[in-house]
């Protein structure tokens, strides 16, 4: 392994007290490419992804816990009184950047707010990531995934009318406003190198949402209609005999012909009721009725073939088992473990950089496997580290 002195991020100490996705998404980033990250969790309980899976063998290390945790060190404080919360404020004078994904007012509460942890140290980066944002009607309410899809408008979206409304079933809103997170981060950063200074910066599950439908948002506030790429008349998901295609008839000068070539279909384009966008739009379930039932005669490989031969956009509609054991995973190098023999295998950075830059230092901690070191490396002594243990102020 080569040293950490060639990544990005090297040098950089990250205090995180965030838990669940969206925080803990954002600093794994931060890890991956050299920040040393110390988790601050709670004795006997931690990250409460921790016990995300009630029964599963691993307990608290496992896979929903692993998957966005590597490369962090952890260290269990009770920070419920003043001896706790000094331990904090000396780590905080080493640090560049503290975490929290907490409710709006919960780190003032606790004595870390931006304000105090700045008389600390004045070049801190503050970064906060909410449900709904700092202020507003909003701000005090628990902020999780499926609420903001609800809230944002993606959970009413739909490419057909009829469909009824779903929970869509990964964590979108969590990862995006995680990777929006990190750029406030390494914005600030950067910032910090011209001014000196620290500063707070935020994000939200619903702002990133709202930032997510950028086409969308600007297409009804200018033409007060709805837009969806996924609503268009060429467009869809279509079962096969063995399977399903998703097929997206689009940037072509007349896709329609295309499609109808590769389906052994008559040429609809030539069919006053298809032959434009808006006639297609009018009858898009005339048209997806016909190639429902030409999809549902063959098996998906046959199909894919006759599409590529008209240069159609399309794609198998694989499982996620499938996707982990395609090709192009393995050539991309999507999955990566701790060490060649270690069965616990992750999805990896999907960023392509120099080799060097994506480095796993250290396997997903142990609920405050790291404590004693991380205290020693900020100068705590032996006698203090043990009174903090006897106090159970370090667990």
């Amino acid at each position: 392994m080569q040293s950490d002195a060639i990544q990005p991020l090297s040098g950089v100490r990250v205090i995180d007290f965030s838990q669940v996705m969206l925080g803990p998404s954002a600093t794994q980033v931060l890890a991956d490419y050299g920040a040393d990250v110390i988790k601050i969790e709670r004795p006997g309980a931690g990250d409460l992804s921790r016990g995300s899976i009630p029964g599963d063998p691993d307990g608290p290390n496992n896979p929903v816990f692993r998957s966005l945790n590597r490369n962090k060190r952890s260290i269990a404080l009770d920070l419920r009184g003043e001896d706790g919360r000094q331990v904090i404020y000396d780590l905080v004078r080493g640090a560049d950047v503290v975490v929290n994904n907490f409710r709006a007012g919960v780190m003032e509460r606790m004595g870390f707010g931006y304000a105090k942890l700045a008389e600390i140290n004045p070049r801190i980066i503050c970064a906060f990531g909410s449900g709904f944002g700092q202020a507003g009607p909003l701000a005090y309410k628990g902020g999780q995934d499926i609420l903001a899809q609800a809230l944002s408008g993606v959970m009413m979206r739909k490419c057909n009318d009829d469909e009824p409304l779903t929970i869509y079933a990964t964590s979108l809103c969590d990862y995006s406003a995680g990777m929006h997170l990190v750029q406030a981060i390494l914005l600030a950063l950067l910032q910090r190198e011209k001014t000196g200074r620290g500063q707070q910066v935020s994000v939200s599950l619903f702002e990133s949402m709202l930032a997510m439908q950028m086409q969308e948002a600007a297409m009804w506030l200018q033409r007060g209609r709805d837009f969806s790429w996924g609503a268009y008349p060429l467009t869809g998901a279509f079962k096969t005999s063995d399977g399903a295609v998703v097929l997206v008839g689009a940037f072509k000068a007349n896709p329609l012909q295309d499609i109808c070539a590769a389906l052994g279909l008559p040429d609809l384009s030539a069919d006053p009721r298809y032959a434009t966008f808006d006639g297609q739009m009018a009858h898009k379930a005339a048209l997806h009725a016909l190639f429902r039932e030409r999809f549902a005669s063959n098996t998906t490989e046959h199909w894919l073939a006759r599409l590529d031969e008209q240069d159609l956009l399309c794609a198998p509609v694989l499982k996620l088992s499938q996707a982990l054991a395609h090709e192009q995973t393995r050539v991309n190098g999507s999955v990566v473990s701790h060490r060649a023999e270690d069965p616990l295998a992750l999805i990896g950075s999907p960023l392509t950089m120099d080799p060097s830059a994506f480095q796993i230092r250290h396997a997903p901690p142990v609920l405050g496997a790291d404590g004693e070191a991380i205290l020693t490396e900020a100068g705590f002594s032996p006698d203090r580290i043990r009174r903090l243990r006897d106090a159970g102020v370090l667990a």
